[in-house]
């Protein structure tokens, strides 16, 4: 899809293009109602602006949808309709050695334990090793710091899949 036919999509087509970008339903909602977008820019600024003012549910609600990260069977699974963008993202897990892979399945066992929901990181460009590092540093956390991260986290992989429906 271009960016001057997602402008004049149906606003159920858009906030359904807009769901595999961020699986907030109200995000979609508001990003769909507030074009057009003027340039791709104005939109990351429009969309960054909206997941800022959403409530800690509507976080969390997109948190729900990403697969933890190296879990390839909840990537062909459960996330059918991000598989392909996911599965980019996490490029760096493909080359993992066992070892790695192992203490990233535990290290997100222990998050989504202590936390609440999945482990998030803009995983593009990192590598396992870095990834598991981000992980075992940001389980001590505190909830209230580890939510604004995990959120932040969160608007980059939106903005970054902005970017890629347009592609």
């Amino acid at each position: 899809m271009n960016f001057s036919d997602f402008q004049i999509l149906p606003i159920e087509d858009a906030e359904e293009a807009l769901l595999c970008c961020c699986s907030s339903r109200n995000w979609a909602n508001k990003m769909a109602q507030s074009r057009p977008f003027g340039s791709l820019e104005a939109m990351h600024n429009v969309a960054t602006q909206i997941w800022e003012d959403l409530k800690v549910q509507d976080w969390l609600e997109a948190f729900e949808h990403h697969p933890r990260i190296g879990d390839r069977q909840a990537l062909a699974a459960r996330f059918a309709s991000t598989r392909n963008w996911s599965a980019n993202e996490q490029v760096g897990v493909e080359k993992a050695e066992e070892d790695i892979l192992d203490r990233l399945a535990s290290g997100n066992e222990k998050y989504s334990q202590r936390f609440g929901y999945v482990f998030l990181v803009c995983a593009a460009g990192k590598s396992a090793l870095e990834m598991l590092n981000l992980l075992e540093a940001r389980i001590n956390n505190s909830p209230e710091e580890e939510l604004q991260i995990a959120q932040q986290e969160q608007q980059k992989i939106m903005l970054l899949r902005i970017d890629k429906m347009f592609e």
